[in-house]
Parts: structure tokens; sequence; C-alpha cells
């Protein structure tokens, strides 16, 4: 395989889970002396240059990561075709992302399944990582430790 130099996050509208995950391998791949890979994310759904969610903001704060100049950009074909890794965060984003660009298959995955044998039985009956738009900051909390963890995993492995 190839070395990865570049990793697009997607979630649905860019203003949180791709976000938070886009923050933290930012932090981590710095912390590991990876700078030289580039980390993006996009929204299937989002709308252009709309700030993350308060939430978003507020979690990712307390983790030292400011992600309020950040500004969500939309799924294009443009962006697939360029990364060499894709982590979606739930089934329905690896639809559209294969749905936008079908050879971009090979190298997309779910965030939590990225880099595991199939037979996780963890992984397997519980492989998205939900949206906590609209929901309280104790749930966007369990959303972010969540990603954290798959992150951690995930920056060893590039």
């Amino acid at each position: 395989m190839h070395k990865i130099r570049s990793v697009l996050l997607v979630c649905t509208g860019n203003s949180c889970r791709s976000i938070m995950a886009e923050g933290l391998l930012k932090k981590y791949l710095k912390k590991e002396g990876k700078e030289d890979i580039e980390v993006k994310s996009a929204g299937a759904r989002a709308i252009d240059d709309m700030p993350p969610t308060a939430e978003t903001i507020e979690v990712m704060k307390k983790e030292g990561v400011d992600v309020s100049g950040f500004r969500s950009k939309r799924l294009t074909y443009d962006l697939i075709k360029k990364a060499d890794l894709i982590l979606a965060m739930a089934s329905h984003h690896m639809d559209e992302i294969i749905k936008t660009a079908p050879d971009a298959a090979p190298k997309a995955h779910l965030l939590k399944q990225y880099g595991l044998k199939t037979d996780d039985v963890e992984v397997r009956e519980d492989p998205d990582i939900l949206d906590p738009i609209g929901k309280p900051i104790s749930y966007y909390e369990r959303v972010f430790e969540t990603i954290k963890k798959e992150i951690e995993r995930i920056v060893k492995l590039l």
C-alpha cells in the first residue's frame, strides 16, 4: 500500500463529527511528527461556509483544539479524488462517497472499522458514530470520546 498523504473525514453536515475528527487527527499527527499528512473534512449534506455547532466548539476547546474558525465544506468529487484515505462516520456516508465517486470504494472506510479485522464483534454490531446535532452537550461529549478513541488508534496506522 502506498503512503497516505491525505485523509478526508466525512459526516453529514460537516459541523460536528467530521470537524471533531479533523481537529483530533491534526493534533495527534502533529504529536507523532507526521505533519506531512494533509487532513480535511466534508459533509455529504453540508451547506458550504457554516460554522461548527457551539457544542462542537466547546468539546474541542476542552481538548485544547480551537475549531471556532472552521467553516463547512460539501463533499465533492474533487475532494474524494484527492484523498488517499477517506474515513466516514456512518454507513450512509460511505454510500454517498461511492455514489459520488465509485472508484473511491477501495480507499473509503468507516472510521470505527479502519484497520481492524472484519471479525471484530463490537465494530460489526455498531459501526456508525451517531450524529449529535440537536442533542445535549453530554451526547456531544460521548460522540467526542468515541471519535477520540478511534483517532488515537488510527494515527498509529498512518
